[in-house]
């Protein structure tokens, strides 16, 4: 058995410059906060990485705190923002800026990018697009003619994350995971990303089950605590007032790094 357990300093190293990094999780719940904020630290002590690609399902505050330091180039996610609390201020920022740029994606795109990604295949056909005007906004979206039945389809290209990284309820040491009901794409992005980041609430000698598994898993970071303040339900909720705070006190780069200094997170 191979004990993968790994401290947050060291995870944090598995990101380079220009990587495309795919965080797990859903909206609020189950967000990697915890990685987010230590590659945020490390970023700022060392300069690194930068240049990234963020990829998420959806992106939400721990995402935010990664676009307002400067590591994000562009984004591929089908929602940012922070649910009933409003926008995400420093996304909203930058993309109305066009400091950002900004890859469009729906569900559709993403869940059938990684399907072809874990197919082994380039693209995976759908109808999701059709008769729409996203096709013009992303070029390498293609359209295909089945060659059975001569139906157009839509030919989504095959999404590769460098590092995904997803927060569990609870793991143990060799890298099975349990991530509860609500698990977005997680299990998708642990079976089409060159390396997988596991952080974990709970370090168990075993599982009796387990929603990721072993062998899929490079390191897990024992992190309790380490998606607050989205929710890791059933642990612990969301703290709203967190969240809040965060929207009535950001809005540009001066009032983000006041944020986070008063935090005492960096």
């Amino acid at each position: 058995m191979t004990d993968k357990r790994i401290s947050l300093k060291e995870a944090v190293k598995s990101v380079k410059s220009g990587d495309m990094l795919a965080l797990g999780g859903m909206t609020l719940y189950r967000r990697p906060v915890a990685f987010a904020i230590e590659l945020l630290r490390h970023f700022l002590d060392a300069g690194e990485p930068q240049g990234l690609t963020l990829l998420a399902f959806t992106a939400g505050y721990e995402s935010d705190l990664l676009v307002g330091a400067g590591m994000i180039e562009r984004v591929r996610s089908c929602y940012f923002g922070l649910e009933i609390f409003g926008l995400a201020p420093m996304f909203t920022y930058h993309a109305n800026r066009g400091e950002i740029e900004i890859i469009e994606e729906t569900e559709a795109s993403l869940a059938f990018g990684l399907r072809a990604q874990m197919a082994g295949i380039s693209f995976m056909p759908g109808r999701g697009w059709l008769g729409t005007d996203l096709p013009e906004l992303r070029p390498d979206v293609r359209t295909i003619i089945d060659p059975y039945d001569g139906e157009e389809l839509i030919a989504f290209p095959a999404i590769k994350p460098d590092v995904a990284v997803i927060h569990a309820l609870r793991a143990d040491k060799e890298g099975n995971a349990q991530i509860g009901k609500n698990k977005g794409v997680d299990e998708e992005l642990s079976l089409t990303a060159e390396t997988v980041i596991l952080t974990a609430e709970e370090i168990a000698p075993e599982l009796e089950q387990a929603d990721l598994v072993a062998p899929l898993v490079d390191a897990v970071v024992h992190a309790p605590g380490g998606a607050s303040p989205t929710s890791c339900h059933p642990l612990y909720p969301l703290d709203g007032e967190a969240i809040l705070a965060y929207t009535e006190q950001v809005s540009d780069p001066a009032s983000w790094k006041a944020y986070v200094e008063e935090l005492h997170k960096i």
